[in-house]
C-alpha cells in the first residue's frame, strides 16, 4: 500500500486520526446546523405583501425597511422602523422612530409631512401575532385581529 507502506502499526495510527477528525468535523457541523434551525429569525427577508403595495425588509438586527408606496402624490418611501420579536408567543411590535419620520420630511422638501408618514405606516406600527408558513407570513394585529399577508421574494 502506498500510505505507511506495509507498517500496520502507522496505518493504524493514521486511520485512527482520520476517523477522530472526521467525527469531529461531524459533530461541529450538526451542532451549526441546529444552532442555525432553533435561534434563526424566521421573519428575515424581504416580504411583499399580496397586491404589491408594501415591501417589509426585516432584518436581524431589530430594523425594518418598510417602503411605503403612494405617500403623497404617487411617492414612494423607505422608512426604517424598530422592532422586538417574542418568539416563544409567536409576536412582533413594530414601533417608529419619531426622529426618522422628522428627517425624512425634512428630505421631501415638503412634498409630504411626518405626519402623512405616521398616518401611511398607522396599520404597521403596533403588535401583531406572526405565522410563518413555507413563503406566506401572515400578521395578525393583536387588539382588532386584521391580518395581512406577505409572501417571501
Amino acid at each position: 500500500m502506498i500510505i505507511a507502506k506495509n507498517d500496520e502499526a502507522k496505518r493504524s495510527k493514521i486511520w485512527r486520526i482520520v476517523t477522530l477528525v472526521s467525527s469531529v468535523l461531524i459533530i461541529v457541523i450538526a451542532i451549526f446546523l441546529l444552532t442555525k434551525l432553533f435561534t434563526a429569525n424566521p421573519l428575515e427577508g424581504t416580504w411583499v405583501d399580496e397586491d404589491r403595495s408594501l415591501r417589509l425588509s426585516i432584518k436581524s438586527n431589530g430594523t425594518i425597511d418598510v417602503n411605503v408606496p403612494e405617500v403623497a402624490e404617487d411617492i414612494s418611501v423607505g422608512v426604517k422602523l424598530n422592532y422586538t420579536m417574542d418568539k416563544e408567543e409567536k409576536t412582533i411590535t413594530i414601533k417608529a422612530d419619531e426622529s426618522e419620520f422628522e428627517k425624512l420630511a425634512e428630505k421631501s422638501d415638503g412634498k409630504y409631512t411626518q405626519e402623512d408618514l405616521k398616518n401611511a405606516l398607522d396599520s404597521v406600527t403596533t403588535t401583531f401575532d406572526y405565522s410563518v408558513d413555507q413563503e406566506q407570513l401572515t400578521l395578525t394585529e393583536r387588539e382588532y385581529g386584521e391580518q395581512m399577508t406577505f409572501i417571501k421574494e
